[in-house]
């Protein structure tokens, strides 16, 4: 036993405070700690209040205290799980240059247990990183589709896998369906999943209805409010409004994107495209130069190449419309 959950329920009157905390097995230390109040007529409100908010918590607690742990094990000693673990702050970031250092990992991973589908999952998007917002090579996008679906045929009943494998079938796959079939069945699994609904929200938010696109977001954030995949759920949000016209609180939303997740080029093109479609010029223009120096290679037509097949229309002409605006390379 790796971790170990534990807590206590004290009331007074018609009080209650239930306190809850993960513990390190190997070591003694604290992962995590919190506490819930409410009142005993509320008993079994505050339990599904506490189960969900326990399982959204502790997914990206775990996973930060599994790196770590990764990371104080001998190379010799690592297996296909650790080695996932030592690719995963390199996945997080979106680009090209950590992909390639992931990608190390994930090799050695897949040789060890070639059906291994969160290892899978994270390769086809490490090699849509490197396709999208790197060199445009054809190859490695067929070779990104390959490994999501072989996520998707192997983990069928691991939420996280099928989560990340549904953003490369929608990104390059052009596959809506699949992909929406795939986030649907991940929060079936695991309805407190914090991925499922990450990934969920930015699917739909591009491609699918706003209704569902924010309902998604939403509750993502509840689930796991500071969670490394955080900046999907405001980049979510911010695309429901630009399609809906509202373009200063799009850019509210990109902004809280970008400190999300301060080195993924796409959000800041979303935002650059939000503040000038917001009459906000010379900000656009500020934030389009950022841009620049993390993907020195980017113009728009490369850009909205990739996403012509699974943008909605109305996305499509706000963002493009924005870029130009903000006099990015043609």
């Amino acid at each position: 036993m790796r971790y170990l959950l534990e807590g206590s329920v004290r009331k007074a009157g018609s009080r209650l405070r239930i306190t809850a905390q993960l513990i390190d097995a190997e070591t003694g230390a604290h992962v995590w700690a919190d506490r819930y109040d409410g009142a005993v007529e509320d008993v079994f409100d505050l339990q599904d209040k506490l189960t969900q908010n326990i399982v959204g918590i502790l997914e990206p607690k775990l996973r930060r205290a599994e790196i770590e742990r990764a990371k104080r094990k001998r190379p010799e000693s690592l297996d296909a799980y650790d080695l996932h673990l030592r690719a995963l702050p390199h996945v997080e970031s979106a680009m090209p240059e950590d992909a390639a250092v992931c990608m190390g990992y994930l090799e050695q991973a897949l040789e060890l247990d070639p059906n291994y589908a969160i290892a899978h999952a994270f390769m086809a998007a490490a090699l849509e990183a490197q396709f999208s917002r790197g060199d445009h090579d054809p190859a490695k996008a067929t070779a990104a589709v390959r490994h999501a679906r072989a996520a998707l045929t192997f983990g069928g009943d691991d939420p996280t896998a099928l989560a990340v494998a549904s953003l490369i079938i929608l990104h390059l796959g052009h596959d809506f369906e699949a992909s929406s079939g795939a986030i649907a069945r991940a929060i079936a699994l695991n309805p407190s999943s914090a991925a499922a609904h990450f990934f969920g929200a930015h699917i739909h938010a591009f491609t699918g209805d706003v209704v569902t696109a924010e309902d998604l977001a939403s509750r993502a954030l509840r689930l796991s409010p500071f969670d490394s995949m955080s900046h999907l759920a405001f980049n979510a949000l911010g695309n429901v409004r630009m399609r809906e016209g509202r373009f200063n609180e799009a850019a509210s939303q990109y902004s809280k994107a970008v400190q999300a997740n301060p080195r993924f080029s796409v959000t800041y093109a979303l935002y650059t495209a939000a503040l000038a479609q917001a009459g906000r010029t010379e900000e656009a223009k500020a934030v389009a130069g950022r841009l620049l120096a993390l993907q020195p290679n980017f113009t728009v037509t490369s850009f909205l190449a990739h996403v012509l097949s699974i943008m909605r229309e109305e996305l499509i002409q706000a963002v493009s419309s924005g870029l130009r605006t903000a006099g990015l390379p043609e």
